[in-house]
């Protein structure tokens, strides 16, 4: 049985085209998929609490060490990378804001990126100190956008902090197996927004049919 982690990211309801998405990969892997198991943790629509001074004293203080109050201060964070840990694949929505991600998913992430849970820092080695300690998972990440060009050599990937910071900090954390399908074109609307849709579902139907499950 497959653990399947949906996380959302829009802090819009069904209007959200990346809340869709993330359904209909939901729904079409479970049909390919009868045995997996589906979880959602809610981003967009949640307050997510930022990084505190709290917090980081209790996250960089050992385990044996911590007190009442530092427990309570890494709850939230423990319970995000405990979901992360049990899925074997990771399905994020997210849609671009400003060129980069909502806020809320930055805060998620600053609350899931942590020492000697998802990473671990190598100090003999400061040009490549990271080493990502969640294995054997496959990360998708669905996207969209107001406009389109933000793919590689195209006229907007200069502009495009969305996919490039996501696939960093996930493989920072120990996944390299991960797979970008963005829905481009939505304030625009139009044929480039309607031929992206069709892309999109096209890519999400092979992947929940054919994609090798086996991780």
């Amino acid at each position: 049985m497959k653990n399947l982690l949906i996380i959302n990211a829009s802090p819009r309801g069904s209007r959200s085209n990346s809340r869709c998405l993330t359904e209909l990969f939901a729904n079409r892997w479970v049909e390919n998929n009868p045995d997996s198991k589906v979880h959602y943790r809610e981003v967009g629509q949640e307050a997510i609490p930022h990084v505190t001074e709290s917090w980081i004293a209790a996250a960089f203080k050992p385990t044996s060490l911590r007190t009442e109050a530092d427990i309570e201060a890494l709850k939230i964070s423990d319970l995000f990378i405990a979901e992360l840990k049990a899925a074997d694949v990771i399905v994020l929505g997210s849609p671009m804001y400003n060129w980069s991600i909502p806020s809320a998913l930055k805060a998620y992430l600053d609350q899931v990126i942590r020492v000697n849970e998802t990473i671990e820092i190598s100090a003999s080695d400061p040009e490549n100190p990271y080493i990502g300690l969640l294995k054997n998972k496959k990360v998708y990440l669905l996207l969209s956008r107001g406009n389109g060009g933000y793919g590689k050599g195209e006229y907007y990937e200069h502009m495009n902090f969305q996919s490039s910071y996501l696939k960093t900090v996930f493989n920072i954390m120990g996944i390299d197996d991960i797979h970008e399908i963005a829905l481009n074109g939505e304030a625009f609307g139009g044929e480039l927004f309607e031929q992206s849709m069709k892309n999109v579902h096209l890519k999400i139907d092979e992947i929940t049919t054919y994609s090798d499950v086996n991780i």
